[in-house]
């Protein structure tokens, strides 16, 4: 859904040359927790993005220092007030005031929002 949110096609590309076309349109893709999620059963999943938002948040500003953010997880809607704080020097792009939910239960309705999300950022960034 991600691919199809940024206009990359699968058809007849191989992995490699998908992330070069996904990072040529100026696409990052970082994750808040980059470890397997088995804890997710137990409830732990909230606390777990808390404790480690601070140092992606800083990560963010600091090395991959995009010009637009796009958080695509449900989870991460109870994080709004850290990741709209002020406190990134880009745009949030939203989906009705909460992340695209690309892991919930209309996903391609999420997708196509966000690719009209980033399509209507990039009009507007390339507007003289």
């Amino acid at each position: 859904m991600l691919l199809v949110a940024a206009g990359v096609t699968l058809e007849g590309t191989s992995a490699e040359a998908t992330l070069v076309e996904f990072q040529r349109r100026g696409f990052f893709l970082t994750h808040v927790l980059e470890c397997p999620l088995e804890d997710r059963a137990g409830g732990r999943l909230p606390e777990l993005v808390a404790n480690r938002l601070p140092a992606v948040l800083t990560r963010i500003r600091r090395s991959l220092e995009p010009k637009r953010l796009a958080p695509i997880s449900k989870w991460l809607e109870q994080f709004f007030p850290v990741l709209t704080s002020g406190e990134l020097p880009c745009t949030i792009l939203l989906d009705r005031e909460k992340p695209f939910a690309l892991d919930g239960d209309l996903t391609s309705e999420a997708a196509e929002r966000l690719r009209e999300a980033v399509a209507a950022q990039s009009a507007y960034a390339t507007r003289p």
